[in-house]
């Protein structure tokens, strides 16, 4: 197992430092050190590393938003400290991209330019919904 602060093969930096990598659960992971963290978006899905669930329906928004912001909070925490956090929902474009885009805010990037920016970091097609880009948009800036 690899030291914490290594980061995960096909992790994206966030403009803080702290890395993440979304991914589809559909697929496998990326040969290399495990995560030790996962949040999984509105998918059963329970890999033998620690892991947490966000109930989040495909196309839409977090069940319990707050829960979500908290949960998101926490994980930002995390990585920051040097852990390897990987989120992850089915296809790893919508939910996970709208997580990744809340990660984004989290570390410093104002909450009108996130889903640009995790566009140009992660996907093209990330964030799909419009309701999931204004989620995004609501967000409280970073302090």
């Amino acid at each position: 197992m690899s030291p914490p602060g290594v980061p995960l093969p096909g992790a994206i930096e966030l403009p803080d430092g702290t890395w993440v990598r979304g991914r589809s659960v559909r697929r496998p992971p990326t040969a290399g050190p495990e995560p030790t963290l996962g949040l999984y978006l509105g998918v059963d899905y329970h890999p033998p590393w620690q892991h947490q669930h966000i109930r989040w329906p495909d196309f839409w928004l977090p069940t319990e938003p707050e829960h979500a912001l908290e949960l998101l909070r926490a994980a930002h925490r995390h990585a920051r400290d040097g852990g390897r956090l990987e989120i992850g929902c089915r296809g790893g474009k919508g939910r996970t991209g709208t997580a990744i885009a809340a990660l984004a805010v989290l570390a410093g990037v104002p909450p009108d330019h996130a889903v640009t920016w995790v566009r140009r970091h992660y996907t093209p097609r990330a964030v799909e919904t419009p309701w999931q880009r204004r989620w995004v948009r609501r967000l409280p800036a970073a302090r």
